[in-house]
């Protein structure tokens, strides 16, 4: 093929990720809004308006598990009362309250084993596309046994692009690949309920590098503790 007329179809490719991309967000968008609006109608009802309704996690990913805090004014069975109707909401998966003021969990070890296992080497992609190149499976393979012990967890999987290039096209192809990263992962075993995938494009260089060096395009994963895979629905502290 013409090389001209093949980097022309593989940026088409990309920008048509980049629409799929986009619509998906705003699907997701609005399904989350949606049941925001219902989990705030619940809440008024059952007499809970200090209670505050999350339904971003701490990295900004929309979910479908809302973390409550506040209404520490509110007697217990008001509290639990507020939990059970938003609990309730067809589409929302469990819900848990915020443990405010406690201390930051400590980092798990799988997050370093991890990152020594990418130190020097990188998953790889093949030119402008999202496959996963058939030399790194065994690499992936190896970070996979890393994150098992941390099944439980968020693990976060994060697409990164070199600058060049269009940056909308770059940003789409780092998500369509921490997504192909994120599927591989699960079928190696980690759930994936517990993996959030994202796409910064070039936004994020490698610290010291020029921001279109190649070594820019990467994975990076980020491990989140503690984060049960399913909330508990009603697990409600008493006013402090």
């Amino acid at each position: 093929m013409n090389p001209r007329r093949a980097s022309i179809v593989s940026a088409g490719a990309a920008l048509s990720l980049a629409m799929a991309f986009a619509a998906t967000n705003l699907h997701g968008a609005v399904f989350i809004d949606g049941l925001e609006q219902q989990a705030i109608a619940v809440r008024d009802k059952a007499g809970g308006k200090g209670v505050n309704l999350a339904f971003r996690d701490r990295y900004g990913w929309l979910t479908r598990h809302p973390v409550l805090s506040g209404g520490k004014r509110l007697d217990v069975a008001t509290r639990t009362r507020v939990a059970a109707a938003v609990a309730r909401i067809p589409g929302i998966g469990g819900i848990s309250w915020a443990r405010e003021g406690a201390a930051a969990a400590p980092a798990l070890h799988c997050q370093d084993d991890v990152e020594r296992i990418l130190e020097t080497r990188t998953i790889r992609f093949s030119e402008a596309s999202a496959r996963i190149d058939p030399a790194s499976e065994r690499l992936l393979d190896e970070v996979a046994r890393a994150l098992r012990p941390c099944v439980g967890s968020i693990i976060a999987v994060t697409g990164h692009t070199d600058a060049g290039g269009n940056p909308k096209v770059n940003l789409a192809l780092s998500m369509a690949r921490a997504n192909a990263v994120r599927w591989g992962l699960v079928g190696r075993g980690i759930p994936a309920d517990g993996l959030r995938a994202a796409g910064v494009g070039s936004k994020q260089p490698v610290p010291g590098l020029d921001p279109r060096d190649p070594a820019n395009r990467r994975i990076e994963f980020s491990v989140i503790s503690p984060a049960p895979i399913k909330p508990t629905p009603i697990d409600t502290p008493g006013p402090g």
